[in-house]
């Protein structure tokens, strides 16, 4: 298991393969077969890593919330939410994102609304969906981040003989 603390470092050392292995697979791989084998990883990687002791996303990255999401989060935690959109979020193509990096609901590294997160934070690095060969660049991107996403794509270099 990869420490939290080290993530950035080895993602950081790891950059350059990662992009090279980006363009090998987009010579090499079969789509579908690579989705399949991004799927089969992830499942083995959400088993042995508890995100609920990381939350690096949580820290790092920013969340899409819907109108409809922001209804019941509010609601859940019994806030106003036309006082939260204008002290936290902006708006982008009717959903929204918050102003700052972080995420707003974290506190002390406890979600305050993980019984109504959001789609995107339920389904972040999204290493089980479709079209990974499409998304390459988020998902180097999101290795310096998530150990997950680190330990699939060394585990996916090791399957395709990449050195």
């Amino acid at each position: 298991m990869i420490d939290i603390k080290d993530i950035k470092r080895l993602s950081n050392l790891k950059e350059d393969e990662n992009f090279r292995f980006r363009q090998y697979l987009k010579m090499n791989a079969d789509p579908d077969r690579l989705d399949e084998q991004f799927k089969e990883l992830h499942n083995k990687y959400f088993k042995i890593y508890d995100c609920s002791k990381c939350r690096n996303c949580c820290k790092k990255l920013g969340t899409i919330i819907t109108e409809s999401e922001l209804d019941t989060i509010t609601k859940a935690l019994h806030i106003d939410k036309e006082n939260f959109k204008k002290k936290y979020l902006e708006e982008d193509d009717n959903r929204y994102k918050f102003k700052t990096k972080g995420c707003q609901f974290l506190n002390n590294d406890n979600c305050k609304v993980k019984k109504c997160l959001p789609k995107s934070c339920q389904e972040y690095p999204f290493t089980d969906k479709k079209d990974r060969l499409y998304s390459m660049y988020s998902i180097i991107n999101n290795a310096s981040i998530c150990p997950i996403v680190f330990e699939i794509l060394e585990e996916l270099k090791k399957e395709y003989n990449f050195k």
